[in-house]
């Protein structure tokens, strides 16, 4: 009973501090998910410290709770997407995904090896360069209400492609590290399979649901569609890690064959509230993953600058340059899309750690470069939207 009433008490603390954070930040004219993070930072170790690193470890209660709250978000960011619009935008998003990849290992491994690590933990390094956050940038075209938009289409679709390669590259870089080599018929294999459950569940799934969608209130229960897709975007999450991709690319497919229904706009209205609860919990979490005391010198800092300089400038140019057929502004906007890491630039650091790659400050230094990146991506590109929007009603 104890350890159950010490969890509720976690719980209503993250709560409340996702509350605070988020009103604060809107307040000030920035996005919610800016003041979440930095409530994150308040109450985890780095600040007051009432949620300590154990309580976020993989697997606690508070982690799993934020994955589900960022696998209903993308769900949710799928309900709101339609197969047709992404195919329109395929192969813009694809080079944009290639570059916003290439550029970030290539100048993350060049510096890691200046810095005077071997090749191998250079590659290790890099790698934790390369995966955009798709949920952190999904959270601010969302609450901007801009998702229509081709830059959001661009964004979300090369944020799906940018998953299956760095799933890839961390492959390689993990059996290098391990000195096995690289099995390429094994990558290969496993770049078929999860192109191949991309395409068969996003393809099929949209067409079979646009053909019949009807079955879905055929149960009793008035909230019968809502309870099928959500069981469908739970299933799907479940089944896209086991083709090596993040769980949020399953939930994402599963909110877009929502979207081709006739019950789309009912299931968007019913997942609000299940969002308001639970998506909070994601982004205080991520904020609560930094110790900004393993940073207390001016060496640590002025590395920590240097890397989230690099990281933001390498996902900045691959995005624009793979953007650039939608005219500069647009892919100006695409290339700050793709800047914030997030939770997989600190997934890819605990790796490092637990393997004997990193040293502590290395994993900090990575962890608060994937969390700045989070921090500094959403008010620009929210300012950007709005400037881009605002130009687009004087053209009318």
């Amino acid at each position: 009973m104890h350890h159950a009433s010490d969890i509720l008490l976690t719980l209503f603390i993250v709560f409340i501090a996702a509350q605070i954070g988020g009103e604060i930040a809107q307040r000030l004219k920035l996005p919610g998910v800016v003041g979440e993070i930095a409530a994150g930072c308040v109450v985890g170790p780095s600040l007051l410290g009432w949620i300590t690193p154990d309580q976020v470890a993989s697997g606690t209660p508070l982690d799993v709770l934020a994955e589900i709250g960022v696998v209903l978000l993308l769900f949710s960011v799928g309900l709101e997407t339609r197969l047709e619009d992404l195919k329109k935008v395929g192969k813009v998003a694809f080079i944009v995904g290639v570059l916003g990849v290439l550029l970030p290992f290539g100048m993350g491994g060049v510096w890691a090896h200046a810095s005077g690590f071997d090749w191998s933990r250079s590659m290790f390094i890099a790698a934790a360069f390369v995966a955009t956050s798709a949920g952190i940038t999904a959270r601010v075209l969302q609450e901007l209400g801009v998702l229509q938009r081709i830059e959001s289409k661009v964004i979300l679709g090369a944020a799906v492609i940018d998953d299956i390669l760095a799933m890839l590259l961390l492959g390689v870089v993990v059996s290098v590290q391990g000195g096995e080599g690289v099995d390429v018929v094994h990558l290969l294999a496993v770049l078929a399979g999860a192109i191949g459950f991309i395409a068969v569940i996003g393809i099929g799934g949209a067409r079979v649901m646009r053909w019949n969608s009807t079955w879905l209130d055929k149960p009793a229960s008035p909230h019968s569609a809502l309870a099928i897709v959500l069981a469908l975007c739970l299933g799907l999450a479940y089944v896209s890690t086991l083709f090596g991709l993040a769980a949020i690319i399953g939930a994402f497919l599963a909110g877009m064959i929502a979207s081709e229904t006739r019950q789309q706009h009912s299931l968007e209205k019913q997942t609000q509230p299940l969002l308001a609860l639970l998506t909070p919990f994601f982004f205080v979490i991520t904020g609560s993953k930094i110790d900004l005391h393993q940073l207390a010198n001016g060496e640590a800092i002025m590395m920590l600058v240097v890397v989230t300089l690099i990281a933001i400038a390498s996902k900045l140019i691959g995005g624009f340059l793979g953007a650039l057929p939608l005219g500069a502004r647009s892919a100006t906007v695409v290339g700050f899309g793709m800047v914030p890491r997030g939770e997989v630039g600190v997934v890819i650091a605990s790796l490092g750690l637990s393997a004997g790659v990193f040293t502590d400050r290395i994993y900090a230094i990575i962890v608060a470069m994937s969390l700045l990146t989070a921090m500094v991506t959403p008010p620009v590109l929210a300012w950007m939207l709005r400037r881009a929007v605002h130009s687009a009603d004087e053209a009318r």
